[in-house]
């Protein structure tokens, strides 16, 4: 409980307060102007001083203890992301290798040529050439299987390199 002398005292000592804020703001708006105006006539602006204080605080950042033992910790993970990747793609690279020779190995078996897969295959190309030649060629001259296909062709081929290319053109036109 405040007595009256008390009471008016603090009202006098508020309003002295609001006044001298008042009185600081008004000062501090002025320098603010002031500021603008310096900065203006030595060319600074709004996005230089952003990129300032952006690349001062990523440099407070970049020194701090936690930022640099989880760069470290990144760091040490993707070198050994990237020597697990590494072996993956060699052995991938292995296992494709093998199943190449394993592919080319096994074309030349008789028990490859005779299974239905090769068969199903071997269909599928006939029926596509002979489509071929009857859209290109009008007629189907002998079909033929799709090992004569595949011998035709080769001897195409080397009589195309041998004679030019004259002799690939008359060639062509015969299928």
């Amino acid at each position: 409980m405040l007595s009256e002398e008390e009471r008016e005292e603090l009202k006098a000592e508020l309003v002295q307060l609001e006044d001298e804020i008042t009185t600081l703001r008004q000062v501090l708006s002025a320098k603010e102007r002031h500021l603008v105006e310096i900065k203006q006539k030595l060319g600074m602006n709004l996005m230089n001083e952003l990129k300032q204080n952006f690349s001062r605080s990523w440099y407070d950042v970049q020194t701090t203890t936690a930022y640099k033992k989880t760069h470290e910790t990144l760091s040490h993970a993707g070198q050994k992301a990237t020597a697990a990747f590494s072996n993956v793609g060699t052995a991938i690279s292995k296992k494709f290798g093998d199943m190449s020779y394993s592919i080319r190995h096994s074309i030349s078996m008789p028990a490859m040529r005779n299974s239905p897969t090769f068969k199903s295959f071997e269909e599928r190309v006939e029926t596509t050439v002979t489509s071929l030649k009857t859209k290109v060629g009008g007629a189907n001259h002998g079909g033929g299987s799709f090992e004569e296909v595949l011998s035709s062709t080769a001897h195409a081929s080397a009589q195309s390199s041998g004679g030019g290319p004259r002799r690939a053109e008359e060639e062509e036109l015969q299928c």
